[in-house]
């Protein structure tokens, strides 16, 4: 199962110093069956693009607590077996959880399939989109606007060996 797992360039340095992803759990976004209700798609790279989306918005939330860390979305996606990833029943179809699994343990970084993480220019964008996210949770239009600006910035591909050159 591919999962997609949030974080910041800090989360990626750590991960790459200690040579995995951890400690467990990790919450890490896939295709779940609530993803494709949602998405109403049979088309798996599109499923699959949606998953790695949910993931990039869990990673602004990381950025919008953390306000030391470089503002660029990272998520790096992993391949798990089917039963290491589970998604919560209970949460099922709650809209901020679509697409959510649970990985009990860690997972080594050799694991990883690939990195996604924001071009240097959209930091801008990204710090704003995370400085508005409280307020667009609570319903301001033009914060949600700003929030969205951010979703227009696709993630850069970077292949497992250039995690070195991604964090100095």
């Amino acid at each position: 199962m591919r999962v997609y797992v949030p974080l910041t360039l800090s989360g990626l340095a750590e991960a790459h110093k200690a040579g995995e992803l951890g400690p467990g759990p990790l919450t890490a976004y896939a295709v779940t069956p609530a993803l494709r209700e949602w998405y109403v798609s049979d088309d798996i790279e599109e499923l699959e693009y949606a998953a790695l989306s949910r993931a990039a918005q869990a990673s602004l939330r990381l950025l919008a607590v953390d306000r030391q860390v470089p503002r660029r979305r990272v998520v790096v996606a992993l391949d798990v077996p089917d039963g290491q990833a589970a998604a919560d029943p209970d949460r099922g179809l709650d809209p901020s959880a679509l697409g959510e699994v649970r990985i009990a343990a860690a997972v080594r970084l050799t694991d990883a399939a690939a990195v996604h993480l924001d071009a240097e220019d959209a930091e801008r964008d990204v710090a704003a989109a995370a400085d508005a996210l409280g307020a667009a949770d609570l319903g301001d239009d033009d914060a949600q606007f700003t929030v969205d600006g951010a979703e227009d910035h696709e993630l850069m591909w970077y292949a497992t060996q250039e995690i070195p050159n991604l964090i100095e």
